[in-house]
């Protein structure tokens, strides 16, 4: 992972709207509910015609499959709606993003590989990387990596799900801090 990107030049260029893919293993658990998360803090803040969101997976096992029942439970009981269907990263998608944002490192790690070149790889952040926003994004970053991960609850019970959205929410709201010092709105 190189350093985190400065949002107001390097990764959008001055871009807008500004595209931001979430990407987890298969798009079915956590980069949905980043997406619907994120979306619904753009759409609080009015800003749907300046920042656009997607979700993708690494692999395809899930491809065209809506999303997974207990996460699309877990976030209704946040007033939050998952909607789509899964699909996987495609090497495209680092033209059209100006900003990748990986659930965890095994998948931030894929996407480097997947990259074009050094400037799209560049592009892939972890989400947990913005938790906080502004200088407490730096501290994180020395933490090590498997500290930003967000869990993947695929394999376990109800619970899991809940705690990654609590980590989602957090790091979506850090992410649209950054977003709004970067196109001026704060």
């Amino acid at each position: 992972m190189s350093a985190a990107p400065d949002l107001s030049s390097s990764v959008l260029g001055g871009a807008l709207p500004v595209r931001i893919l979430f990407v987890c293993l298969g798009n079915i658990c956590r980069s949905p509910s980043a997406e619907a998360v994120m979306r619904a803090l753009v759409r609080e803040q009015g800003l749907q015609d300046l920042i656009e969101v997607d979700s993708a997976g690494t692999g395809d096992w899930h491809v065209g499959q809506r999303p997974d029942p207990r996460a699309a439970a877990a976030a209704a009981r946040r007033g939050i709606s998952l909607d789509g269907v899964a699909r996987q990263v495609e090497v495209a998608d680092f033209e059209t993003f100006h900003l990748i944002l990986a659930m965890d490192e095994s998948n931030a790690i894929a996407l480097e590989e997947i990259a074009p070149d050094a400037a799209a790889a560049a592009k892939v952040r972890l989400l947990r990387e913005f938790e906080r926003g502004g200088s407490e994004v730096r501290q994180a970053r020395s933490r090590p990596a498997a500290d930003l991960d967000v869990p993947d609850p695929y394999h376990g019970g109800e619970s899991g799900f809940e705690g990654v959205l609590d980590l989602i929410e957090g790091a979506c709201a850090g992410v649209l801090r950054e977003l709004e010092r970067a196109i001026g709105r704060r």
